[in-house]
This record gives C-alpha cells, sequence and structure tokens, in this order.
C-alpha cells in the first residue's frame, strides 16, 4: 500500500511539473522559440542543427555581430536584447542551446 501512495505522489509530481509554463526575465509567458530567448529574431532556430556538437564545429564567421558564446562559470549580463545570439557551451565543450536574447 504504502508503495502505490508513492508512487501516486510522484506521478502528481511528475504531472505538475509538466504543467509549467516557461516565462521571460519580466515574467511574461513564453511559447515555442520565444521560450528560449524571446523569438528567432537573432537567427537560432536556423542553428538548432548545431546543438550537440563540438563547440570547435562553431564558425564564428557564420554568427551574427550581436553574439555571445558562454562557457561554464562565465558571468554574463542579464539584459535582454531580441537581436543578440547567444551560444551556450556545456562542461563537455559541447554546444548545449542556442537562442535569442
Amino acid at each position: 500500500m504504502r508503495k502505490l501512495v508513492t508512487l501516486a505522489g510522484l506521478g502528481m509530481v511528475m504531472a505538475l511539473g509538466a504543467c509549467t509554463q516557461d516565462r521571460n526575465e519580466a515574467g511574461a509567458e513564453t511559447t515555442g522559440t520565444a521560450a528560449l530567448g524571446g523569438g528567432d529574431a537573432c537567427g537560432a532556430e536556423a542553428m538548432q542543427g548545431l546543438v550537440g556538437s563540438s563547440i570547435g564545429s562553431l564558425d564564428a564567421s557564420t554568427l551574427p555581430e550581436d553574439r555571445r558564446v558562454i562557457f561554464p562559470g562565465m558571468a554574463v549580463t542579464q539584459d535582454f536584447r531580441e537581436s543578440r545570439l547567444n551560444v551556450e557551451v556545456s562542461p563537455d565543450d559541447t554546444i548545449a542551446r542556442i537562442y535569442c536574447g
């Protein structure tokens, strides 16, 4: 009986997690690509194929001028610029996320 209660509780927690909504820094609800950082004004959608690949495979000359490559532990400003491309790098030097903001 105890296992059944535990499983039911776990199921409820997982269901609640699925109901969460993404919000931007201003607290506004976002969906789709906007949830990744504010729409696609920076061209992030076209670069999603690079997620998971080595940072060495990234050709800086193909990136827009307004960009930043964010390495683990790197300090970054919290300002939001819709046209800025952000490339997040994971600790294993692979591209973890590409988004506008």
